[in-house]
């Protein structure tokens, strides 16, 4: 190919089936494309999409019905069953059905062998790692940029369990997660922040506390909340779990 048909080529944009004869080694790619990689290009594409929640397993199917019928549910079981994500699922679709006005998540900042201290940042940079798991639970139910804008619009908060004291959550859906790592005066504070057309769900496992033994508040909570007729008490098992097979072969030696 002449130098002056390539030129005229990447001018214009035009094909040039000459380019494919003899042997060039080299293809020009297209100039113009409608997607891109770069994150700037692509602020403006909505992203978001809602599948539809259906239960994987026996425990998951519980733990639907009882969220869908109470408006205090405890969920209990070991990693990999869905609890967070089954939680954060219903919460969008009470949110997008206009069923509620706001999303409240919440869990506690606990060091798990690391120091928060020595994180770099303001109180909110510092608690941003502990926050990220609802945040990826979010962008998997809903588009990043909505659910920025979500939260710039207050509908969607996300703050730690410290902050919760003193508050009444009304016309809102409270999601607490990690509730293993909640003392008992701890749990008591943040059931008692339930408020009027509102629904809790309380996700945990008692067996993967990072505080010393018998400081998690979470076991007893639900033992005790188990015989109240209003409230739904959901424990899943080694079965219900939905990642890797090795995860339930791990839990089952570990």
């Amino acid at each position: 190919m002449t130098k002056r048909a390539l030129k005229r080529q990447l001018r214009e944009g035009a094909f040039d089936a000459g380019q494919f004869e003899g042997d060039d080694k080299i293809r020009r790619l297209p100039v113009e494309r409608a997607w891109s990689p770069l994150n700037h290009h692509n602020d403006d594409r909505e992203q978001g999409y809602l599948k539809t929640i259906k239960a994987k397993s026996v425990g998951q199917q519980a733990l639907i019905d009882a969220v869908d019928a109470k408006n205090l549910v405890l969920a209990l079981g070991p990693a990999g069953t869905g609890k967070t994500y089954l939680a954060i699922a219903k919460a969008v679709e009470a949110l997008e059905a206009g069923k509620v006005g706001r999303i409240v998540l919440s869990r506690p900042a606990v060091e798990a062998g690391e120091s928060i201290g020595f994180l770099p940042g303001d109180a909110e940079d510092k608690l941003a790692p502990y926050l990220r798991p609802l945040y990826d639970a979010l962008s998997d139910r809903l588009s990043m940029k909505r659910v920025r804008t979500l939260m710039t619009e207050g509908a969607i908060e996300i703050a730690p369990v410290g902050f919760m004291r003193g508050r009444t959550l009304n016309n809102a859906f409270v999601v607490i997660d990690e509730a293993q790592n909640c003392t008992y005066v701890q749990l008591k504070m943040l059931l008692t922040r339930l408020g009027w057309h509102s629904t809790m769900v309380v996700t945990g496992d008692p067996d993967q506390s990072d505080l010393l033994p018998t400081f998690s508040g979470l076991g007893p909570v639900a033992d005790k909340l188990e015989s109240v007729n209003n409230i739904a008490v959901v424990r899943l098992q080694d079965r219900d779990i939905v990642r890797h097979p090795l995860v339930a072969e791990m839990l089952g030696v570990l």
